[in-house]
């Protein structure tokens, strides 16, 4: 396929090369541009032949401006600029072919040129060139032209009003429409369909009341309107009024019922219809499809005296909706009218179900990718866990020079977010800035959540400034960006912000405000925000919010209030909420409370290592060695195995990844002999090992030479001997970082005065001069 696009561009070289060759030998052996330069044009429009033309008669104008027309038609501005220059006698026809044509090939410009040398112009003239700009959507030149017009046309004041309508400006299309004195269907049905393109639903009506006998494609403009608004009585209403209907008419309203749920309506219309063209039926397969009855939109398929693309990629679409990857599959081999959204929706449909490499097989058969294929293989690697393949693509979709939109963007900030990749990250902003899409939403938002899971909230935050229409996903996001990072005060006060601005908190923001407090240790905070949410902002609370509130009451060591507000729930705790209380358990040595909460976990997530470890700790900090035992026997017997920790962090665009005594760095060597010189300074600074954390019956010393080289220590270390002073240090860790490593770093902020980020499975935290923003509270 790659090979077929280089040759594609070769013959597409050669071709350029030959004009280029015949336009130099038209024109001048310095100029390679296929269309003249103003200069060349001007020269050759004021230039006098020496001799005297001969005289030209009316047909052979005629002849020559046939000629113009079809080289502009075929794309050849050179050759027609050659005969128009050849032309003894020219006439405004001349003149106007070579601006519509010039208009037709995108040179705004030259065509002006030519009006404006033009000896005299008549109405075709004024309104092409109206027409041009009205076509280019620069509707101020547009303006100050139709106004220096000596004499108008309606044709001219029926351009300026679709001009204006076309572009959202009803006001300005009104005013035009008010100064014409004459006025036809031309014009009112441009002002009609500016009401109605633009949500003006009532003025529509007013206008449509204000005069009789208006053509079909008014009522179905106007019946379009009220379907678009999804009120379907009023379209009906209009249906009903109707003199004549035809096709578009039935269509509008079937479709309207399809697509909103009144299947029934729309399957009695579809009978009484007198005529049924393939958008009939396409609009009751589509109705079908969209309301989740896909057998039934396949036995209106079957039916199909004749289908369309848009046919075929609507039920293809149904399957793939409903996870029938099989029946979609079968559908589309045999459909012979592929199209660009056929390929893209069997893409999207696998990308989603998790079969990246049928995904990528057809994205690599496709004849054609456009922007929508790129983004959709993009995020069905990036959902798939495939990272660095993602970013691969991204790269590959610009070095091909395709149209950028929002959603790849998306996707590899996604990606970035993940790895926790900061400086493509912050590159991927740059560019971003550059296209002008940063101040969106739909893409503001993934930056948000990058910065966040990249360690960086302040940059997070000045993301968040920048975004122009905040919804309350961006709210969400920045509330739980503060909270995981142990900013509980500020995630409040951003939460009082938001109810300002008049966004309504949801969910998901009580969850985010939830865990600000627990993570900050609020405990009469978060109980007030709990048991008022559902009274101030009808907030039920769900699993997650009690989660929370479990977590809260632990944390602050009110167990006993954790179990009766458990005991109290409306439904049955689930494994979140029995971890929560297990976590507390192990924090403040209830060791029967944590069997009990552990034995339920076991029940409903006996694959849970994390839970497995929790209790051993526990054990092992009580001394309780068989116990300790017991407990790897029965993850042996159950298959559960213990997930490996390791830490990472990026330097100078490489990531480098450490796990316990790592062997393998190549810069091991000086990463040990910089930890054995660091622990001397940690000691001297009063830290103490935690041994009771190891899980093994042996001595202390021993157990102090498991602790020194966990890798979150070891990708610290490198950090500080690699990142340059000034910069924080960003780490990362696939698990809960441990209550050692946690003292340790506290201790090394200080010692080497240096912010170190540390993002754990759980939270952020922030060590700088000897403490962390979560206040040991984690």
């Amino acid at each position: 396929m790659r090979g077929d696009n280089r040759l594609r561009q070769l013959h597409s070289s050669c071709i350029l090369h030959q004009h280029t060759q015949s336009i130099n030998r038209l024109q001048s052996p310095a100029n390679t541009n296929p269309y003249p330069s103003k200069k060349t044009l001007k020269r050759h429009l004021n230039s006098k032949s020496r001799n005297k033309p001969k005289p030209a008669g009316d047909w052979d104008i005629r002849q020559w401006n046939v000629a113009i027309t079809t080289h502009m038609r075929n794309g050849c501005c050179d050759s027609a600029l050659h005969v128009f220059n050849s032309m003894p006698r020219r006439s405004s026809v001349s003149y106007n072919a070579m601006i519509s044509g010039y208009l037709s090939n995108g040179q705004l410009d030259l065509a002006r040129q030519v009006f404006d040398q033009m000896p005299e112009r008549d109405l075709v003239s004024w309104n092409v060139m109206i027409s041009g700009y009205v076509r280019s959507k620069n509707l101020s030149a547009a303006r100050n032209l139709f106004e220096m017009m000596p004499k108008r046309d309606v044709v001219s004041w029926n351009t300026m009003l679709s001009g204006y309508a076309q572009n959202g400006y009803a006001n300005a299309a009104r005013r035009i429409f008010d100064r014409m004195l004459e006025k036809n269907e031309i014009s009112w049905n441009g002002l009609l369909a500016a009401y109605v393109q633009n949500g003006r639903i009532e003025e529509a009506c007013m206008l449509f009341e204000s005069k009789a006998n208006w053509e079909v494609v008014s009522w179905n403009s106007l019946m379009g309107g009220f379907v678009k608004q999804k009120r379907l009585g009023d379209a009906k209403w209009i249906f009903d009024r109707m003199p004549v209907r035809d096709e578009v008419s039935w269509n509008t309203m079937i479709t309207g019922y399809a697509q909103n749920n009144y299947l029934a309506e729309a399957q009695r219309l579809f009978e009484e219809a007198p005529v049924k063209d393939v958008f009939t039926w396409t609009a009751m397969v589509s109705g079908y499809v969209q309301n989740g009855k896909v057998d039934e939109a396949r036995m209106i398929f079957e039916a199909m005296p004749e289908k369309n693309t848009v046919s075929w990629n609507a039920m293809i679409a149904g399957y793939v909706q409903t996870k029938r990857m099989d029946m979609a599959r079968e559908l589309f081999e045999v459909m012979t009218c592929k199209n660009v959204a056929s390929w893209n929706t069997m893409i999207t449909g696998y990308a989603q179900s998790g079969e990246i490499t049928h995904a990528r097989n057809l994205f690599d058969r496709m004849p054609q990718h456009d922007c929508i294929s790129w983004a959709a293989i993009i995020a069905g690697y990036a959902q798939s866990g495939h990272s660095e393949d993602s970013l691969r693509l991204f790269i590959e979709m610009k070095r091909y020079g395709e149209r950028l939109n929002r959603s790849p963007f998306t996707s590899v900030l996604s990606t970035c977010a993940n790895l926790a990749s900061l400086e493509l990250g912050k590159q991927l902003h740059g560019q971003l800035v550059k296209v002008g899409f940063e101040a969106g939403c739909f893409v503001g938002n993934a930056l948000l959540v990058m910065y966040c899971k990249c360690g960086s909230v302040e940059e997070a935050y000045h993301a968040f400034e920048e975004i122009v229409d905040k919804d309350v996903i961006s709210w969400n996001t920045m509330i739980a960006g503060y909270a995981r990072h142990g900013f509980g005060k500020d995630a409040l006060m951003l939460f009082e912000s938001m109810k300002t601005v008049g966004i309504k908190p949801d969910g998901i923001t009580m969850v985010g405000i939830l865990s600000a407090c627990s993570h900050t240790g609020l405990v009469e905070k978060g109980t007030e925000y709990f048991y008022s949410m559902n009274r101030d902002y009808g907030v039920i609370p769900n699993s997650k919010h009690y989660t929370c509130m479990v977590d809260l009451l632990g944390r602050a060591g009110r167990l006993d209030e954790a179990q009766n507000l458990m005991k109290n729930m409306p439904f049955k705790p689930d494994a979140a909420t029995w971890g929560a209380l297990l976590g507390a358990c192990r924090l403040y040595g209830k060791t029967e409370l944590a069997e009990k909460a552990a034995e339920v976990i076991f029940e409903m997530e006996p694959e849970n290592a994390g839970m497995y470890v929790l209790l051993s700790n526990l054990y092992a900090a009580s001394g309780r060695w068989g116990d300790v035992s017991k407990m790897r026997l029965k993850m042996r017997d159950r298959g559960v195995k213990k997930v490996t920790g390791y830490s990472w962090l990026e330097v100078q665009n490489k990531v480098h990844t450490f796990s316990v005594g790592d062997t393998l760095h190549p810069e091991k060597d000086r990463i040990y002999a910089y930890l054995e010189e660091l622990e001397f300074k940690l000691k001297q600074d009063g830290f103490v090992y935690s041994t009771k954390l190891v899980l093994h019956d042996v001595g202390e010393e021993e157990k102090e030479h498991m602790l020194r080289y966990h890798s979150e220590k070891l990708a610290v270390a490198y950090g500080i001997l690699s990142i340059p002073a000034g910069r924080p240090i960003h780490v990362m860790k696939n698990l809960r970082v441990c209550e050692d490593c946690h003292n340790a770093i506290k201790h090394i902020s200080k010692i080497v005065g240096r912010l170190i980020i540390l993002r754990d499975n759980n939270r952020f935290h922030h060590f700088s001069g000897g403490s962390c923003s979560c206040g040991d509270y984690w």
